[in-house]
């Protein structure tokens, strides 16, 4: 075992007043609209907060409990920084340390921007093990399967039907998965973003271990950002509007690429997605997120032992 294990997440501001430091951070100080602001300040106050934050101390919590090492947290764009949290590390003589994203679908514009800060907060004062991605992991796969079981088969003995499935992951900018790829410092081509691949294979692994067959697995992208440019897609309204095309009036989402809940999910999904879909003529119902889920301790801690 490594003397400690370090959780990376996105990380989110403690109140509403904080948002345009936030936003600020998470863009790298380039300027957004005022209307982007207080939309962004809008949602979050809607859904009382976002509690990202302490559920991810639970998950860190948690795995601590179940390995029996010291698990830090670190937050990329909020406090705990993710140098502030390194920097407690090495006074605490920390020397090993396994590093897990808490993103498991690997992409530049996620992992690739934790290592670099985390690698760089360490400065070279001890060794990190970072984990690259886990987007395939059993228990992560298992983890989802058993909340979706959990919302599709009691609706399924209510409707008399099983529902189709809508899965989903966090869009990022199309410049990201299709610029050509930087070569490494030895002048070998790299490899193209993993990120689409990788939430696709998360869906598909947990549509088969949930039982949902072919025909009723969906996938889109959710949450493109507001400040303009192409991001990837399809976008969750427009697959809602093609599946009701289709005649379909009630369909399970399930975000896979999420560990707990937030904004994206409490109010791009409990919201403007159910009303979207209610518009339409649609109800859909969503799993309940991992949060404290026993089987993602376990992916966890495998990870960290492995």
């Amino acid at each position: 075992m490594p003397d400690a294990v370090l959780l990376l997440a996105h990380g989110t501001p403690d109140s509403a007043d904080e948002i345009p430091e936030y936003l600020k951070r998470v863009t790298g100080g380039r300027p957004l609209p005022d209307s982007v602001i207080e939309e962004v300040r809008h949602r979050f106050t809607l859904i009382g907060g976002s509690p990202l934050t302490p559920l991810t101390m639970e998950q860190g919590r948690l795995l601590q409990q179940e390995i029996g090492v010291p698990v830090y947290v670190g937050m990329r764009n909020w406090k705990p920084y993710i140098a502030d949290v390194v920097a407690q590390m090495r006074a605490d003589g920390i020397t090993r340390a396994v590093v897990i994203c808490l993103a498991p679908q690997n992409s530049r514009t996620s992992v690739g921007l934790y290592r670099r800060a985390v690698f760089a907060a360490a400065e070279g004062h001890f060794a990190l093990h970072f984990v690259e991605d886990w987007a395939d992991h059993p228990q992560l796969i298992e983890a989802f399967a058993e909340r979706l079981r959990g919302t599709r088969e009691p609706w399924t003995a209510e409707l008399g039907q099983a529902p189709p499935v809508l899965f989903t992951a966090h869009s990022v900018p199309c410049r990201t998965v299709l610029a050509p790829p930087a070569n490494d410092p030895n002048g070998s081509p790299q490899p193209p973003d993993p990120y689409p691949v990788e939430a696709k294979l998360t869906a598909s692994l947990v549509a088969g271990r949930a039982g949902v067959p072919e025909p009723h697995r969906y996938f889109a992208f959710q949450s493109q950002g507001m400040s303009g440019g192409p991001w990837l897609g399809p976008t969750v309204e427009d697959t809602l509007t093609a599946l009701h095309q289709q005649g379909v009036r009630h369909l399970v989402v399930q975000p896979i690429g999420f560990l707990c809940d937030h904004v994206e999910i409490l109010y791009d999904i409990d919201i403007g997605f159910r009303d979207y879909a209610a518009r339409l003529g649609m109800t859909i119902r969503r799993p309940a997120s991992l949060n404290n889920s026993r089987l993602l301790t376990l992916a966890l801690a495998d990870l960290a032992r492995s």
